[in-house]
């Protein structure tokens, strides 16, 4: 891979190679809020965090293209095609569903029997495809992760160095997904369980139909947010399992404190790519597994382009995910309330893994 030579510095903790001849040109096109001096990289908005994500991408974009292609796609054709999802198994647990919110006293409305049928998709989707999860896709996070912090070091992308610092990482990711994969059930089968008990309350006082079908809207919205909340920071606690020397709960918990001031561009950035991949799902939906023209042949072009673009869609999250970490330290940095971890990369300068040298 070509050498990673970031559009701006990284936080004022990390120390950058004054003495890399190439950097002049690059840090013209350095953005407003960053200076040579400070080496801060701050964002107030997810545009700002965009726009980071395309200067880096720019700068080592076959790096990140070819950890798109190698890692990211096959998830991504496998959970798009839902081709390890028996559709049997979804018809069977939407209708347990459906007679539980019958029970609940919700009404069989359209809207409750597409939930119900989405949410059984989702389950066993993510159920069959949990050990591409774990393997594929968290390889790719961990890569996207360090191809950054390379990038903000002005350091190169070695594919070898990386598989040593994987080895050394590996059990404090896994650790941390999994940990984050039992707070997402854990939020979702909360919210089954109070929507069930507050429809059925409200059943029992004597509410119509129409509205429990309203408070169970209501009462969905507010869990939405809560949600995304969730999701931001389990996110996040996956990028710090990377460049810290934490995980579990510890990555977590500095999550949430890492985040704090920077809630709303957080959520942001989880709406627009939440969107984006939700518009590529529902194109797959219906351009290749409903619409055909004649013999299908649009099926061959139009399945690998949508995949393509769910590809990147994901890797762009990654990216965006990884910035929004540098963006959370240099405001915690700036307000005080942060303490200092030391990346991988300034790990190894200090004590190498496996004979790695800097």
């Amino acid at each position: 891979m070509e050498p990673a030579q970031g559009p701006s510095p990284r936080l004022s903790t990390i120390a950058v190679h004054k003495e890399t001849p190439d950097l002049q040109p690059f840090e013209q096109d350095l953005p407003n809020n960053v200076t040579r001096s400070d080496h801060v990289f701050q964002s107030t908005s997810a545009l700002e965090i965009l726009r980071e994500t395309v200067r880096i991408l720019r700068y080592n974009l076959s790096g990140f293209m070819a950890i798109g292609a190698l890692l990211i796609c096959p998830v991504s054709a496998v959970l798009l095609s839902n081709v390890l999802v028996d559709p049997s198994i979804v018809k069977r647990l939407a209708i347990r569903l459906l007679l539980v919110s019958k029970s609940s006293g919700l009404p069989l409305r359209p809207f409750v029997e597409h939930s119900c049928q989405k949410f059984s998709e989702m389950a066993i989707s993510t159920t069959m495809c949990f050990p591409l999860y774990v393997t594929l896709l968290l390889i790719s996070k961990a890569a996207v992760v360090y191809s950054v912090d390379c990038t903000y070091s002005r350091k190169m992308f070695d594919s070898s160095k990386f598989y040593l610092i994987l080895r050394k990482i590996w059990k404090r990711i896994v650790s941390t997904y999994l940990l984050v994969c039992t707070v997402i059930v854990g939020c979702l089968t909360s919210f089954l369980v109070l929507l069930i008990g507050v429809s059925s309350l409200l059943s029992v006082i004597g509410f119509s139909p129409n509205l429990i079908a309203y408070s169970a809207i209501i009462f969905g919205l507010f869990f939405s947010v809560f949600f995304a909340n969730a999701i931001i920071i389990c996110d996040l606690s996956m990028v710090i399992s990377v460049l810290e020397d934490i995980s579990g709960s510890e990555a977590i918990l500095r999550s949430t404190v890492l985040i704090r001031g920077q809630t709303q561009v957080g959520l942001m950035i989880f709406l627009g790519s939440t969107i984006g991949m939700a518009f590529i799902e529902g194109l797959f939906e219906h351009r290749v597994k409903t619409l055909s023209y004649g013999d299908g042949s649009s099926r061959i072009w139009e399945g690998p382009l949508l995949v393509i673009m769910y590809s990147f869609v994901v890797l762009i999250n990654f990216m965006m995910s990884t910035v929004f970490y540098f963006s959370c330290k240099s405001y915690s940095l700036e307000n005080g309330s942060s303490v200092e971890c030391q990346s991988v990369l300034e790990a190894l300068t200090v004590s190498p893994v496996g004979g790695v040298d800097q």
